[in-house]
């Protein structure tokens, strides 16, 4: 297991589709960043998917990999989305 990050920015005909995906597999933490553990595996499924609903000229997909949990350490500030219903 490692915990990524995922920041998008997508075009806004294919974003929900883009979310979809992304929050099927992680907890949203913004509008646009998806955080969580994940095996390899699954890593690799997500952004296949994601791959087939984004258009490489238009959007963005960033994906942060930390193999070990040894170096997170995570800030943050203000607002947060209420992930208490969000179920993996």
């Amino acid at each position: 297991m490692m915990f990524v990050i995922l920041c998008y920015d997508i075009g806004i005909r294919r974003n929900a589709r883009v979310k979809k995906i992304a929050r099927k597999y992680l907890r949203p933490v913004q509008k646009s960043v998806c955080e969580g553990f994940i095996t390899e595996g699954k890593l690799r499924k997500m952004c296949d998917q994601l791959k087939a609903k984004i258009d490489p000229d238009e959007d963005s997909i960033v994906i942060y990999k930390l193999e070990n949990d040894n170096n997170l350490l995570k800030l943050s500030m203000g607002q947060t989305i209420n992930t208490e219903d969000f179920v993996l």
